[in-house]
């Protein structure tokens, strides 16, 4: 990777290699998938961005799986998700900044479970600092869509994934597209729990239940997705068996196989929706 500086759009956080003084324009936000910022651009450093938050990280509602996020809110507010396995700690999806706190905990629970030498995101939202760890923490594998690798100028990917990876034994990567061409599930076997990306949204109540749940190419401009598409993200999520869903931006229990089977077939038997449907119409 060039020796270039990082910077972060203030609006959605993404990160991009630039020569200073940095970038005119963000292309995430330049995306349909992404509202534009109303003032416009502002970038700033990993410098500026480390005196603005302070990273935070605990258990989430699945034992094994830790999450990492930043106080207060920036960018997109990703989470970044560390998944204990057999083989070591495996990363999926990226915070928007870790503070060396928080890469210092990386480290022990790093040499505490075996290394952490894989790191992987479903799509652009959820990319966050991903440079940042591949520079701190030098995995071998950084495992990305190859159909979406025009997002990535921040970071190398070292393994491009076609249509599924194994990351760890009885941790696979799926392609699902739709949402982004190279947009990838995670699926955890052993405890039934689907990374899902932005394949997903659910929608909770005042105490983080569940109550709805969506699809859709844009949220922000509420596109839904094609019926091709949804057929895709069909053939993927029917073959995996989980009780949990994890987005770039939070861990829900209570969100099943057969709820997401339900929500596509609504979805393809009429008109294309990105609007939430009530889980309970769903089950």
């Amino acid at each position: 990777m060039p020796d270039l500086p990082a910077y972060a759009c203030t609006n959605c956080g993404h990160w991009q290699r630039w020569p200073a003084p940095g970038p005119l324009t963000c292309p995430v936000c330049a995306d349909v998938r992404n509202a534009l910022p109303e003032h416009g651009f502002e970038f700033v450093t990993a410098k500026e961005v480390d005196a603005q938050v302070t990273s935070h990280w605990g258990p989430s509602a699945v034992a094994g799986i830790t999450g990492f996020g930043c106080t207060p809110r920036f960018g997109l507010d990703s989470r970044g998700w560390v998944i204990e396995t057999d083989a070591g700690l495996v990363g999926f999806e990226a915070a928007p900044w870790y503070s060396a706190e928080a890469l210092a905990q990386l480290r022990r629970m790093a040499g505490e479970h075996g290394g952490l030498d894989v790191l992987a995101s479903s799509h652009v939202h959820g990319y966050g600092a991903l440079w940042q760890l591949q520079a701190e923490l030098e995995p071998a594998t950084v495992a990305i869509g190859v159909r979406d690798l025009t997002w990535t100028k921040a970071f190398r990917v070292t393994w491009p994934v076609d249509e599924t990876l194994e990351l760890a034994p009885g941790l696979t990567m799926h392609r699902t597209g739709g949402h982004f061409a190279g947009h990838s599930v995670l699926h955890d076997a052993r405890r039934g729990v689907l990374f899902c990306g932005d394949a997903l949204k659910v929608d909770l109540d005042d105490a983080g239940a569940p109550v709805a749940l969506s699809a859709h190419k844009a949220f922000h401009a509420q596109i839904p997705l094609s019926h091709a598409e949804l057929r895709e993200y069909r053939g993927v999520v029917a073959e995996l068996d989980f009780g949990a869903v994890y987005t770039p931006f939070e861990g829900v229990v209570g969100v099943t196989t057969e709820h997401v089977v339900h929500l596509v077939d609504r979805l393809l038997a009429g008109r294309p929706d990105a609007g939430p449907v009530p889980l309970e119409e769903l089950s």
